[in-house]
């Protein structure tokens, strides 16, 4: 019989696999599991399981990095349901918006599972170099509780809140500035080339004045001026963001005329892109279109 493990990690994707690496490194030695090939992409010093029941049978707390809110459902109704279940903690990373997420806290803690909404970001290069920061919603002392190994994955750790859903919240509202500046810069640098200014030149005057932004002084430098465009996250994938973004907007009645017009562009976007790199906005606004 496999030996318990503290920490499992379902989920060893685009962030969950650099995420469930560093947990290793730390020494956490947590066992993984992963549909599209659990062994296969189980990192060193961690223990592949074969299925869901699998990790929540042998581990304490669980960590999720699930594409959308539809599969952390039906992986938590899975770790609920496991026998024997050692599991009592479901820590979510994932980005899933609020209505998923409080949803997911009242099957937890119907099913006696206590529940994390965490969500992160700094893209997979913060993943890799554990920069990313994590936005911990849920009881105070289940957050320290699990601090240490947070600690292991994250440069910032942060208890955002008390309730279920206010970790996306403000993940969904970071994603939205993130998303206006990095479509914002785009429009803003194809206005200076069409006026004979170049790229580099423009990047380096405006990344020390007034128009910096995290979207000008890093994925413009580092995946839009080679022209690599290799950021690791998917247009498709900021267009789920903003869609959840518009959708809370709606529902807590608050402004919301911009964030509208840039879940619109990112659709658009996405449309043209698909699960191509999101920094192909740059790309995508370039490019002639029908009014």
């Amino acid at each position: 019989m496999k030996r318990p493990n503290h920490y499992g990690f379902i989920g060893l994707g685009r962030m969950g696999g650099p995420m469930a690496a560093n947990l290793a490194k730390a020494g956490f030695a947590p066992a993984v599991f992963d549909k599209a090939g659990a062994a296969e992409r189980a990192p060193p010093g961690s223990e592949a399981a074969a299925s869901v029941a699998g990790i929540a049978g042998r581990c304490d707390a669980i960590f999720l990095s699930l594409p959308a809110g539809p599969d952390v459902h039906a992986v938590l109704t899975e770790i609920a349901a496991a026998k024997p279940r050692r599991a009592t903690t479901v820590i979510d990373l994932s980005t899933i918006g609020i209505p998923a997420a409080e949803e997911a806290a009242r099957r937890a803690a119907a099913a006696g599972l206590g529940w994390l909404d965490a969500p992160v970001s700094g893209g997979r290069a913060g993943a890799i170099a554990a920069t990313i920061a994590v936005m911990c919603a849920g009881p105070r002392a289940l957050v320290e509780a699990h601090r240490p190994a947070f600690a292991a994955m994250a440069k910032n750790v942060f208890h955002v809140g008390e309730h279920a859903g206010q970790g996306q919240a403000l993940k969904l509202l970071n994603n939205f500035l993130s998303a206006t500046a990095t479509a914002a810069t785009a429009e803003a640098l194809l206005f200076g080339r069409a006026q004979g200014l170049d790229l580099k030149t423009m990047l380096e005057v405006v990344n020390v004045s007034t128009g910096a932004s995290a979207a000008s002084q890093g994925k413009y430098v580092r995946n839009v001026l080679p022209g690599t465009f290799d950021s690791g996250f998917g247009a498709d994938q900021m267009a789920k963001d903003q869609a959840l973004y518009r959708e809370a907007l709606a529902r807590a009645g608050t402004a919301g005329a911009i964030g509208n017009d840039v879940a619109q562009l990112w659709q658009d976007a996405a449309r043209a892109l698909g699960a191509g790199d999101h920094t192909r906005v740059f790309e995508f606004l370039a490019t002639p279109r029908k009014s």
